[in-house]
């Protein structure tokens, strides 16, 4: 019971974290601020995370996860359809930016910070990581059991899409009336789609 308590705690720092992150910015916000938005002492909040460092740590794997397990889902739904699977991952990715939710907002602010702050490199890294990781044990099988197979290796989708969308949302976010949304998801698409290849029946190859 201690530990479900010890983790529920945990679980709350990190959701007040998240939220105080994206709406002040990593370099306006203290651990204190941190503290209050949980609703709990400092010194609770030091018991589970003894660093800012390494709050923002399991900040980014959390946003990970929620934009993961999101863009998975709506992968799944259309299982039974590779190119219908692509266009609803896709269009969850860039809703998620578009919309910029906290977990979008945290990340895009730290990518930023890390220009100047060495410190949450391997933080950043480790979130990159962690995407190429979910793609190569998740979506390739997924893609196997569709008939499709990468012309890339999988680590490198995550990050050509992620920062793809990345950068189109930063213009979206500063120029919203340029872009045509619709348009925008099309070219996305018809782009991810060259990541993959259809492969012929095994008779087909054999012929």
């Amino acid at each position: 019971m201690a530990y479900a308590k010890t983790e529920r705690s945990a679980a709350q720092i990190v959701a007040a974290a998240t939220r105080v992150l994206a709406r002040q910015g990593y370099a306006r916000t203290s651990l204190l601020d941190i503290a209050r938005e949980a609703g709990m002492s400092k010194g609770a909040l030091h018991y589970h995370f003894p660093s800012k460092e390494s709050l923002v740590s399991r900040v980014l794997e959390s946003a990970l996860e929620s934009i993961a397990n999101r863009t998975l889902d709506a992968w799944i739904a259309s299982s039974g359809d590779p190119i219908q699977a692509l266009r609803s991952s896709v269009t969850e990715l860039w809703f998620v930016r578009r919309t910029r939710t906290d977990e979008v907002a945290v990340v895009a602010d730290l990518m930023a910070q890390a220009l100047y702050d060495e410190s949450l490199k391997p933080q950043l890294a480790g979130y990159f990581r962690f995407a190429a990781q979910q793609v190569t044990q998740t979506l390739v099988p997924h893609l196997a059991l569709m008939g499709l197979r990468l012309r890339v290796p999988g680590e490198l989708v995550p990050r050509i899409l992620v920062g793809l969308l990345d950068g189109l949302a930063m213009q979206h976010y500063v120029d919203p009336g340029a872009i045509d949304e619709n348009g925008l998801l099309v070219a996305v698409e018809a782009m991810a789609a060259g990541l993959f290849e259809i492969v012929p029946p095994a008779s087909d190859e054999k012929a």
